[in-house]
């Protein structure tokens, strides 16, 4: 009965575990983060992901370019695994940059004081997003479903994997690598 229980409820907790509702300093960590599991999805089944635009920390109101890789990281400075994966999506922004691949973060569940630190902290040079609401507009596709999500949007705009949790050097690696491979949408 236990089991079924935990069962049941599981689900719930994770969904309102991330909630922010008053977060307090004292327990900033208490959110549910992935478990790096990576869902990659084969050409034919992708879904349209959703044009991403808006207001950045730094940059004004921007729209990122249609036609290339898109790796999209949504995070928040207060969370653990998004502080450990920034050097590595930071990194890997300068790397694929000259074939074609562009980065983006989504600040989430975070004030923008934190986040321009956290920028500065990690030298991350690509757009950060501040309008979180970007996110629904996934439902209909690999929805970012944890603190920190990576999204890999193939170049012609469908979402091609998802990573719940923090990302890897050669996880990240094999994802964009076989994006950047794949054959045309029919």
């Amino acid at each position: 009965m236990k089991r079924l229980a935990i069962f049941l409820f599981a689900p719930l907790f994770l969904l309102t575990g991330c909630s922010s509702g008053g977060l307090s300093t004292a327990n900033q960590n208490a959110f549910v983060s992935g478990d790096g599991v990576a869902i990659y999805v084969k050409a034919p089944d992708r879904k349209l992901a959703p044009i991403i635009s808006g207001a950045t920390l730094e940059s004004g109101s921007i729209a990122l370019a249609t036609g290339k890789v898109t790796v999209l990281n949504v995070w928040a400075s207060w969370c653990s695994p998004c502080r450990a994966e920034a050097p590595l999506l930071s990194d890997f922004a300068i790397k694929y940059s000259p074939q074609g691949v562009q980065f983006a973060g989504i600040l989430t569940r975070d004030n923008p004081s934190s986040a321009l630190q956290f920028v500065k902290r990690f030298k991350i040079a690509y757009p950060v997003f501040t309008d979180d609401s970007v996110l629904a507009k996934f439902r209909n596709s690999l929805v970012p479903n944890a603190i920190p999500t990576t999204l890999i949007i193939d170049a012609h705009g469908y979402v091609a994997a998802r990573v719940s949790g923090e990302v890897t050097v050669a996880l990240l690696t094999n994802l964009i690598d076989k994006v950047l491979k794949d054959a045309p949408h029919a």
